[in-house]
Order: structure tokens, then C-alpha cells, then sequence
């Protein structure tokens, strides 16, 4: 089965930290839901759905309601990172789809670019991840985009990030306007599934404030000097991390139903 789209696109939609383990990501709006694609942290900014679509088909083609939206989100998402130079691991499988999605939810649950690194670690602890996984997992960051208007507070008035790097990114982000307007999250390797992140952070050249709070002096600088130094930590790490992330209350059993659309519910 070929898939012909591009790698990066299944990343930054399969790892993004809202989508969980039922897939409730993909459903667009019906009359009884809005969905999370409108959400805040979503909208305009998730990308890949069509890649989603087009490996649902084939296998509905293949084999009619067999594999699960959210297992084709978990193999394409560690396929995707293989394919970027990144490390493989077990993807666990048998997960069944939502029937429903919650804007709302999306909204609340989903860290904010703007957030402290306390605000960042209760976050994740919510989830039941440690500070030492949300770090492994903010490493995701070596893909992807962010939109200027995430950022610009960061590149105009904070004192932290790397003046040159600063004044790079005015060009593309100017102080009024240009809200949609995309940078790479890492700009040093932005196609490759790498340690420059962390490398990037330390050098204060971290895009999002979010990101910088992981190399501010605080608790989590020495796992941020770690990786930026041991890639094949970092890599091992996250492959960890992701096996636990797909494990988050997975719907299995009765409960759920496998979509042949994952747009929708049967």
C-alpha cells in the first residue's frame, strides 16, 4: 500500500498531544457535536487529514472494518518518524474509534504554547505523564509548524530567545498581521526526526515559549542537555513514551465502533 503524501504532514497530525487513543480528532462537525478540528490549538494548524483518509480507504478496500482510524493513527504516526530518521517501536493495536469529539475538551486539555513550565508539567501529569515524558515528548517538536501568532509574544518581547534568532524571524511574523503566517518549530533540521530541539533550546532558539521552558533554569535543563547531546537517548525515550501514549484509556471490547469514515460515525 502506498501512501504518495507527505511524511511530515502525518506527524504533526498523529503525535499532537489532543488526539489520545480514540481518534475523536478526525470527526468533522455534525448537528449533535462540534468537533476538535475548530478547536483553538486545531484550527488551521492540524494537518494530514487527507493522508488519514486515503490509508482508511485502502484498507476498507482490503479489509471492510477491520483496522480501527485510531490504529492507523498510531502505525503512521511511528511509520512517519521511521521514515524521518526517528526510532520504531511496538505500536499496540485492537483500539476502536469514538463516536464523538468535544471542542470543548480540546480546548481545556490541550497545553498552550504561552504556558510556564509548571503550567506544562501539571498538564501532562493530568494525563499521567512525568516531567521527565513531557519533556521526552516536547522533542515531537523537531516536526512542524507553528503559526506567528503563537510565537510573536515570544519574539518581541521576551529576553530569553537568541536576538539573531529573533530578528529571523520578524520577517515572517511582523508585529501586526500575519497570524497564519508558518515557521518550522526547528528551523536547524526541520524535516528530520533528530535531537536538534533540544540542541535548539539550549542556544535559546526555542520557537514557542512553551518550548524554552524546558531550558530556563529550572527542573528540567538537565534532561534538555542530556538529549541535546545523546540523540539515541532522546530516540529511546520516546519510543517509551509514545508505546505509553497510545496506551491512554484506548476504547477496546464493545465499546466504540470502527469507522469506514474516519470523518465520521457509521
Amino acid at each position: 500500500m502506498t501512501i504518495g503524501l507527505s511524511l511530515e504532514q502525518i506527524v504533526s497530525l498523529t503525535i499532537a498531544y489532543q488526539i489520545g487513543c480514540d481518534a475523536s480528532v478526525l470527526l468533522d462537525d455534525t448537528e449533535s457535536f462540534t468537533g476538535e478540528k475548530t478547536a483553538g490549538p486545531n484550527n488551521n494548524s492540524l494537518r494530514g487529514f487527507e493522508v488519514i483518509d486515503t490509508i482508511k480507504s485502502q484498507l476498507e478496500t482490503l479489509c471492510p472494518q477491520v483496522v480501527s482510524c485510531a490504529d492507523i493513527l498510531a502505525v503512521a504516526a511511528r511509520e512517519s518518524i521511521v521514515a524521518l530518521g526517528g526510532p520504531s517501536w511496538v505500536a499496540q493495536l485492537g483500539r476502536r474509534d469514538s463516536t464523538t469529539a468535544s471542542i470543548s475538551d480540546a480546548n481545556s486539555d490541550i497545553p498552550s504554547p504561552l504556558m510556564d513550565l509548571s503550567d506544562l508539567i501539571s498538564a501532562f501529569s493530568n494525563k499521567g505523564f512525568t516531567a521527565k515524558e513531557m519533556v521526552t515528548l516536547s522533542g515531537a517538536h523537531t516536526i512542524g509548524q507553528a503559526k506567528c501568532f503563537a510565537f510573536r509574544g515570544r519574539v518581541y518581547n521576551e529576553s530569553t530567545i537568541l536576538s539573531s534568532f529573533a530578528t529571523s524571524l520578524k520577517t515572517n511574523c511582523p508585529n501586526t498581521g500575519g497570524d497564519d503566517n508558518l515557521s518550522p518549530l526547528d528551523a536547524a533540521s526541520p524535516f528530520s526526526f533528530d535531537n536538534a530541539y533540544f540542541r535548539n533550546l539550549v542556544n535559546n532558539k526555542g520557537l514557542l515559549h512553551s518550548d524554552q521552558q524546558l531550558f530556563s533554569g529550572a527542573s528540567t535543563d538537565s534532561q534538555v542537555t542530556t538529549y541535546s547531546t545523546n540523540p539515541a537517548t532522546f530516540h529511546a525515550d520516546f519510543a517509551s513514551a509514545m508505546i505509553k501514549m497510545g496506551s491512554l484509556s484506548p476504547l477496546t471490547g464493545n465499546d466504540g465502533q470502527i469507522r469506514t469514515n474516519c470523518r465520521k460515525t457509521n
